[in-house]
């Protein structure tokens, strides 16, 4: 059971929080039937993650085989068989896409085309360069959007693309980093990123970068979210997200780091308490009043 836990990859499943974007930005955090409902909505999309990783996983064995780090993950070294993994994938598959519609309809269509996307991207999506991190970058729209979705509250379209923008942000300084670490030897691992380059990659990264935090202002700022709101101290966060982002750049081009988002994200400390502040700062503006 050790290495099919470790193959669901319990420590990437702090990317399905961004579930809980709705009920935070739409100030229902204290209401406890939404809040579990949120947090079953977050079960199930690590259900689902936890699918895909073991799908994936068993595409991608011979690949990671050969790869300095992935080559330890329970598939690839053959600590858990393959036909035991796929055989967990589908369960896990059918129990979340189930439970998920009886959560309700719609939550229902979201999971389904988070895990259609998954699915789709281990088998053909994630070898065609630059559309692989767009579809990595939509699953987190649809995280996004379903959590909203479960609780049946309105999320902002602002909120959505800095959800994407920040996505595709990490999807490209994770694809940085596997470049340089893999060098010579990338084509053998991943078909896409023999099409990438760093200096490229850097200037997609600017791109986005400058999206990113652009789009987060736009939001703190926008008639509809002082509306909603009732206040514009909401800005008073952004220079928090111009730190983190412009700490995780610095993890990526100095420190080498960036292949793991989340270990970079729980284990930096500078940046976890860049996080922290944000959190307190934004819950202070939406819900002191």
């Amino acid at each position: 059971m050790k290495p099919l836990f470790i193959s669901m990859r319990p420590k990437q499943w702090s990317k399905n929080l961004f579930v809980f974007a709705g009920i935070i930005f739409s100030q229902s955090l204290l209401d406890l039937r939404l809040l579990l409902l949120s947090i079953f909505a977050f079960i199930l999309f690590c259900l689902l993650s936890s699918s895909v990783y073991l799908f994936n996983d068993v595409m991608d064995y011979k690949e990671d085989s050969k790869h300095p780090t992935k080559s330890k993950r329970p598939i690839a070294s053959g600590a858990l068989s393959r036909t035991v993994a796929l055989a967990f994938a589908a369960i896990f598959a059918v129990v979340g896409l189930v439970l998920s519609f009886l959560l309700s309809i719609e939550f229902g269509f979201a999971a389904a085309s988070y895990a259609g996307l998954m699915f789709f991207y281990s088998l053909f999506l994630k070898k065609a360069m630059i559309v692989d991190v767009l579809a990595i970058s939509a699953g987190f729209v649809l995280r996004a959007a379903a959590g909203a979705v479960a609780i049946d509250v309105h999320i902002s379209s602002w909120l959505l693309i800095c959800t994407g923008l920040l996505a595709l942000f990490l999807g490209l300084s994770k694809r940085r980093h596997e470049l340089v670490i893999l060098e010579e030897e990338v084509s053998q691992h991943r078909v896409a990123l023999s099409g990438y380059s760093p200096r490229v990659l850097d200037q997609m990264i600017s791109v986005v970068t400058a999206s990113t935090v652009m789009a987060y202002a736009l939001y703190t700022v926008s008639a509809e979210t002082v509306a909603k709101f009732g206040t514009r101290l909401l800005g008073l966060t952004i220079p928090f997200v111009l730190y983190g982002i412009f700490r995780y750049l610095y993890l990526v081009h100095i420190k080498g780091e960036g292949g793991s988002p989340e270990r970079s994200l729980l284990h930096d400390r500078p940046l976890l308490i860049d996080i922290f502040l944000w959190v307190v700062t934004a819950g202070l503006i939406l819900y002191l009043k």
